[in-house]
């Protein structure tokens, strides 16, 4: 089958490598329909996601076809349409039984890989590194899902592809980082980052009742697409984003900051920009905390910091005076997908959000390093890509 590979940093290429088989009673094959290059994949493209190999598959965003199921899979039949969350979950495990699933204690193989990093393993993910179990990912024309039986949930054939895929991933995240918020009538929401992960942070924050719903990025198009949802937007290039923050909000802050950017955020302030870039390349620090910093200085005191974009280890600078002193909350996580895909499945059938609005591109798998070149340097508006085997 041909895969989109990981080949060094800044490299993917799409090689033919041997089709995926069953290794394990609850195993099930999917052949692919549609996968899609996520922000999260763009850390693993520029080299800073640790235990990458040449030739690992790439991609945790998909969906396809059951053409094969192990014998302990009940579920499921060969026929069957399906999305598949991007953490793999045993389903039976403490972790697993109180629904946070991307911290499965069993799915993944090499956990003492990552407990070297981490403290502890969480559990295992398609396409993202051997620390997080090397399981080839879906940017595939097959993928190997394991625990077939507890992750991927079927889907009619009414509600196209495009509108059922981030099933997988991104719209139960925003979901999951707008309801870390805790969001009560009223109150007013930053969002830092306005990519498909932003975007679906603020159409979530919208659905559970905010009033107001701030995003703060720098390229017009994504700014645009955040108007068009009802979000106020602040260009962190043209304004000083937490004198502005307070300014809307007659100086006390939004009640919750969700940080949707991560590891590689950008600062317009170059000599604050070179600090951290310069660790981050000697390997100093692993990750970029611009956008974190902002959050926890800019949010009201007793507010609430919500994580959702992907950290890989240690970050320089955090303003651990503001966070302690000003009674500010942090909620954070790999989103617990498995527990978010039936009831966002039925807000799609019901017509309350169409997630397909976040796609800008669809191209071949052949021609993943192109869309991986694009989204990473947002060349022609590009948003969100969606590959087809």
């Amino acid at each position: 089958m041909k895969a989109n590979c990981w080949m060094g940093r800044n490299t993917v290429e799409v090689r033919e490598v041997p089709d995926p088989k069953i290794l394990n009673a609850r195993d099930a094959i999917i052949r692919i329909t549609s996968a899609a290059i996520c922000g999260s994949d763009l850390h693993l493209y520029d080299g800073f996601i640790p235990t990458m190999e040449k030739g690992d598959i790439l991609g945790h965003e998909f969906m396809g076809e059951v053409v094969e199921v192990g014998r302990e899979v009940s579920n499921l039949r060969v026929g069957d349409r399906v999305v598949v969350p991007f953490p793999i979950a045993c389903g039976n495990c403490l972790a697993c039984a109180h629904g946070m699933y991307s911290v499965c204690e069993n799915s993944n193989p090499n956990a003492a890989l990552a407990e070297k990093i981490m403290g502890h393993a969480p559990a295992g993910i398609f396409g993202y590194s051997h620390m997080l179990g090397g399981f080839p990912g879906g940017q595939a024309q097959y993928a190997r899902v394991p625990f077939a039986d507890v992750g991927p949930i079927k889907v009619q054939d009414d509600l196209p592809d495009e509108q059922v895929l981030f099933l997988s991933d991104i719209f139960p995240t925003g979901w999951m980082g707008a309801e870390m918020c805790d969001i009560k009538p009223g109150d007013v929401i930053a969002v830092w980052g306005g990519g498909p992960v932003g975007q679906f942070a603020i159409a979530s924050a919208f659905l559970m009742g905010a009033e107001r719903v701030i995003c703060i990025d720098r390229f017009p198009y994504r700014l645009q697409i955040a108007a068009r949802a009802g979000a106020e937007t602040l260009d962190y290039e043209e304004v000083d984003i937490p004198d502005a923050l307070r300014d809307m909000t007659a100086g006390r802050g939004p009640d919750a900051c969700i940080d949707a950017v991560g590891m590689e955020a950008h600062y317009p302030i170059p000599a604050v920009q070179a600090y951290d870039r310069a660790k981050q390349a000697t390997r100093m620090e692993t990750d970029r905390p611009y956008a974190l910093r902002e959050a926890i200085l800019a949010c009201r005191n007793g507010g609430i910091v919500s994580v959702i974009g992907v950290y890989a280890g240690l970050v320089d600078k955090f303003p651990m005076g503001s966070f302690m002193n000003r009674a500010l909350t942090m909620k954070t996580g790999q989103c617990h997908v498995q527990r978010y895909m039936e009831p966002l499945l039925g807000r799609i059938r019901n017509g309350d959000i169409d997630p397909s609005f976040v796609i800008t591109h669809e191209l071949r798998l052949e021609d993943a390093p192109r869309g991986y070149e694009m989204f990473k340097h947002k060349e022609d508006g590009c948003n969100k890509i969606v590959l087809k085997p």
